[in-house]
Parts: structure tokens; C-alpha cells; sequence
């Protein structure tokens, strides 16, 4: 997650209470990628959106439709991982909807800027992740994970662990309070530091040294780097993110960081069980 992407989550997690629960219609209706014009006191800003699963991702004029819908397909298969048709934790979506999450997608730092300006006004409410055009990298898959990283993999889990998971279960993946999720990456990081510290335990295996992260924000990123290291995202990355995680591979995770290996693979969760590929196939489901 780089700086930008840190500030703009904080940013964006203003709460808003009162919003219906997810329905059970929202949960079992697969998304249909149409792609419609947003409400119109958000046309300045975006000129399309697409709804998955009821949560919108908006994009601006700068955006190719080719990445808009990978990002929803991404999106799709995080949510219901299986591809049945159905999302695969109920509570996950039923916590984004109480915080009204959404995804913005961006084609330039200007635009960017455009955006955070927007939720400070007001125009964009609730709890937000961005994506840029260029670092929705499609290829990357048919590529067999090589070449230039594919980010919607990274930011749209961002935003289903924040207003999703931790909301839903905060004593197990909360990111502000002590929770199991927390406490396990206190013992990756080598100690308990709300503030990164100028050096890392040599034994640390999270290595986060983003000056501009703080404690929630590492522990938003500890469970990035576990989840697709388990799914196998990170696997041929070794020497392009050791300076900051070192598990890239399932059976790292499993052998030294047990407790984070529990917590990814604990069933009751419906966690992802896959990496997705920006291929959807859920709506093929007859209901």
C-alpha cells in the first residue's frame, strides 16, 4: 500500500450509522457488471459505476472499461470466492453495507485529489478504498503472476478487511484494538510499536518501514500479505517484497507464523480459499 493509498483509506472511513443491513436478496443475486451512471451530485467526479453484490465501484472518465470490470470481477470473487452464486459470508457484506463501502477507481494523482476533496466535503460518504487505472494490471494473471503486479488484488481486499472482516468480528480481525489479528502481528513485526520503528527485530518476518502507516494500517496490510501469500499471489515475488514481508509462500506462513495460519484458514470465516482472476463465473448460476 503505498503513502497515498494509507491516507485515502483513513480518509474515506468515515462511518455512517443508520444504513440498512445487507438484504438477503443483495447476498444471493450475482452482479451482473452492468456498468450505469452514477447519482448526479457524483457525475463531477465519475462518469461510471458498477455495483457487486450492492457495494458501487465508482470510476472517473479516465478509466478503461477493461480495468473497471476486472476490478469488479476481483471484487466478485473475493466476496464469493466459490463462485456459486451466492456471497459466501453474509456478515462480510452486511458490515460493508452498515459502513457504506465503496471503491473509487482513478486515472490520475489530480483526480485523486479530486476525490479525497470530495469526501471532506461530504459528497463521498462512508468507508473507501481507491485503485488507480494503471495499477489494475489484468495481464498479470494470463502472465502466470509475473510482470507488473496486479494491485486490485491488494487495495479491494484492503477494503473487504476493513469494512468487512474487522467490522464483523473486531476480537478476531479488528485493526484498532487488540484482537487476534493484532496480537499475532505484534509477533511478526518483533514487538508491539504504534509507531514504526527506526529499526525491526532481526527475528521479524513484517517489516513495514512506511513512516506514514500507522498501527491500523499495518495491521490492514499484515493480513494482505498473509491471505495472498497463503492464496499464492506472492510466490514469484520474493526478491521484490522481502524488505517487507518475507512468508511469500503457504507453507512459510503455515511453519513460522502459525497463528496468522490459523486465523486465514479457520473455516467459519468463509475466507478466500482462492486467489481470484479477474474471472467471474457466478452469474452462470441458474437460482
Amino acid at each position: 500500500m503505498s503513502r497515498i493509498k494509507i491516507s485515502i483509506l483513513l480518509i474515506f472511513s468515515l462511518i455512517v450509522i443508520g444504513k440498512a443491513h445487507a438484504s438477503a436478496d443483495v447476498a444471493s443475486t450475482p452482479p451482473t457488471f452492468e456498468i450505469t451512471q452514477p447519482a448526479a451530485d457524483l457525475l463531477p467526479l465519475f462518469d461510471r459505476q458498477i455495483e457487486v453484490f450492492g457495494i458501487p465501484i465508482y470510476a472517473d472518465s479516465g478509466i478503461s472499461k477493461r480495468r473497471l470490470l476486472h476490478a469488479a470481477n476481483i471484487f466478485a470473487q473475493y466476496l464469493d470466492n466459490d463462485e456459486d452464486g451466492n456471497v459466501d459470508n453474509p456478515l462480510i457484506l452486511e458490515a460493508m453495507h452498515k459502513n457504506d463501502a465503496f471503491l473509487v477507481m482513478w486515472s490520475s494523482e489530480e483526480r485523486l485529489e479530486q476525490m479525497m476533496e470530495a469526501h471532506e466535503q461530504s459528497l463521498l460518504k462512508g468507508y473507501g478504498q481507491d485503485l488507480g487505472n494503471d495499477e489494475t494490471r489484468p495481464e498479470w494473471h494470463a502472465q502466470q503472476h509475473t510482470g507488473r503486479f496486479d494491485a486490485s488484488i491488494e487495495e479491494i481486499w484492503h477494503l473487504i478487511t476493513s469494512a468487512g472482516y474487522a467490522e464483523a468480528y473486531p476480537e478476531i480481525f479488528g485493526i484498532e484494538d487488540e484482537s487476534a489479528l493484532t496480537r499475532a502481528m505484534d509477533k511478526a513485526r518483533g514487538g508491539h510499536f504504534t509507531s514504526v520503528p527506526s529499526r525491526y527485530p532481526d527475528t521479524a518476518w513484517f517489516t513495514y518501514y512506511d513512516d506514514t502507516c500507522n498501527y491500523e494500517g499495518m495491521a490492514v496490510e499484515y493480513i494482505y500479505w498473509g491471505m495472498t501469500s497463503i492464496l499464492g499471489a506472492q510466490s514469484k515475488r520474493a526478491h521484490e517484497i522481502d524488505d517487507e514481508w518475507r512468508l511469500y509462500k503457504k507453507e512459510y506462513i503455515e511453519r513460522h507464523d502459525p497463528a496468522l495460519y490459523k486465523l486465514l484458514t479457520t473455516k467459519k470465516y468463509s475466507l478466500p480459499q482462492k486467489l481470484p482472476d479477474g474471472n467471474y463465473r457466478g452469474f452462470f448460476y441458474k437460482k
